[in-house]
């Protein structure tokens, strides 16, 4: 009777030393919604945001970061400079940085979409509020 031997082999995946893993931060809850960070790294950072039926988030610019918004379900009002527009499933919009923007739900459903920041900081204090609903403008 022949013997065998079971042995297991464990690959590691080695990130080059540019590459640190982070974690993912838990969901942090606004007024007008929430955001989950999924992923982020040197220069980038991607995010999961849901603003509730009937809110928006303040108008704001980022002085470091520009982002990319791709709409996963639901309708989103878009301000961008002098321009707004409506977007749905599957389409998107590029916020230059210095850029004055605001995010809205005019609909009925949660709006789910993921943003992508790109620049070199990335921090939530990089956030100049010209108008919110939520009384999170400085005097």
């Amino acid at each position: 009777m022949a013997r065998y031997q079971e042995t297991t082999q464990t690959e590691t995946l080695h990130l080059p030393s540019n590459i640190t893993s982070r974690g993912i931060a838990a969901t942090e809850l606004r007024p007008w919604g929430a955001f989950t960070v999924l992923e982020e790294g040197r220069g980038y950072k991607i995010k999961r945001i849901e603003v509730k039926p009937g809110h928006r988030l303040s108008l704001q610019m980022h002085h470091h970061r520009s982002e990319h918004w791709i709409v996963v379900s639901g309708t989103a009002r878009v301000t961008c400079g002098e321009e707004e527009v409506l977007l749905s499933n599957n389409e998107s919009t590029y916020v230059p940085q210095c850029t004055s923007h605001r995010l809205e739900n005019p609909g009925v459903i949660p709006l789910i979409l993921i943003e992508v920041q790109n620049g070199e900081y990335l921090g939530e204090d990089d956030i100049i509020r010209y108008q919110d609903d939520y009384a999170r403008t400085k005097d």
